[in-house]
């Protein structure tokens, strides 16, 4: 069993890897939230990584893989397409 996490470690753990995240090729947003397995959500808070799309790990370089775990805190990546601000 995984062991429960707060928000407050969460955000945490977000401030510290926010650059290194963002600064891979495809993600385009983190935030905080229940994390999905095999499509339903969770009880379980973790730290969510969004990507323009998912993409096999066996076509990632090493230095593109988002870890599933950080610090203890678990990450969910989802897909949600171009992010656009609206003017």
């Amino acid at each position: 069993m995984v062991e429960p996490v707060s928000v407050e470690q969460i955000k945490d753990v977000k401030a510290r890897y926010e650059q290194e995240l963002l600064s891979k090729p495809n993600v385009v947003g983190l935030g905080i939230g229940y994390r999905e397995v095999g499509g339903k959500i969770t009880d379980q808070l973790g730290l969510i990584v969004m990507v323009r799309r998912k993409v096999p790990r066996s076509q990632l370089a090493p230095q593109e893989v988002i870890p599933a775990q950080i610090e203890g805190i678990p990450v969910d990546v989802r897909e949600v397409g171009e992010v656009r601000a609206l003017d």
